[in-house]
């Protein structure tokens, strides 16, 4: 099993979902490209939520400037190069986080909804309420369907009124599962595993 993080947007909480999903299914991790944070990076943010018996590998790129990584990679004199991106080969379960959104500029031609499909990869759509976030969420699934990549989950991070997610699951296609993650006051190793468990007692992410 292998799956692609995505958001449909930023500061929706996709390493803390790629957190739970990595302790969920006993996963390695890895983060193909990361913009900013390197003394605090999602990796290192990973191993502190899941363990240090968790394998994370390293970032194919690894950026100062906290912004997009086509700006960021400008910054230092780089180009991203989508033929330099290879899933480190394990036979264990794999969970890929993705940097914001599906249409984040790699470079001049490529997104980051392109290198999901040059990984080809399943996807899981991280969500999170806020006014705007049924657009997002719906031209997210459509680009994904434009470009023939499954959606395997949607998550709901955190709380959504019942008709805000009633219009949501209405445009969702028949494979796709929902997962709920609750709201985290505190992101800890320990509030990590009690989300982990719920979702194993609950049954609520197919193995």
């Amino acid at each position: 099993m292998k799956l692609f993080i995505t958001g449909i947007g930023t500061e929706v909480g996709k390493t803390v979902c790629s957190a739970i999903l990595t302790k969920y299914f006993n996963a390695e991790y890895w983060k193909p490209v990361q913009s900013g944070d390197l003394r605090n990076s999602d990796s290192m943010k990973i191993k502190e939520w899941t363990g240090n018996d968790t394998v994370c590998h390293p970032e194919t790129y690894r950026f100062k400037l906290a912004a997009s990584p086509h700006q960021s990679a400008k910054e230092e004199g780089v180009t991203i190069d989508l033929h330099r991106f290879k899933i480190p080969e394990t036979s264990n379960p794999m969970i890929v986080e993705g940097a914001g959104g599906l249409m984040v500029p790699l470079n001049e031609d490529y997104c980051m909804i392109d290198l999901i499909k040059k990984l080809d990869l399943p996807v899981a759509l991280v969500a999170r309420n806020y006014l705007g976030c049924i657009n997002h969420t719906l031209l997210s699934v459509m680009a994904l369907q434009q470009h023939a990549v499954q959606l395997k989950y949607l998550i709901l991070n955190g709380d959504f009124p019942p008709d805000t997610e009633h219009i949501i699951r209405g445009h969702l296609p028949p494979e796709t599962s929902v997962v709920r993650i609750p709201d985290l006051e505190k992101i800890t190793k320990e509030h990590i595993e009690s989300i982990t468990k719920q979702l194993s007692q609950k049954r609520w992410i197919e193995k």
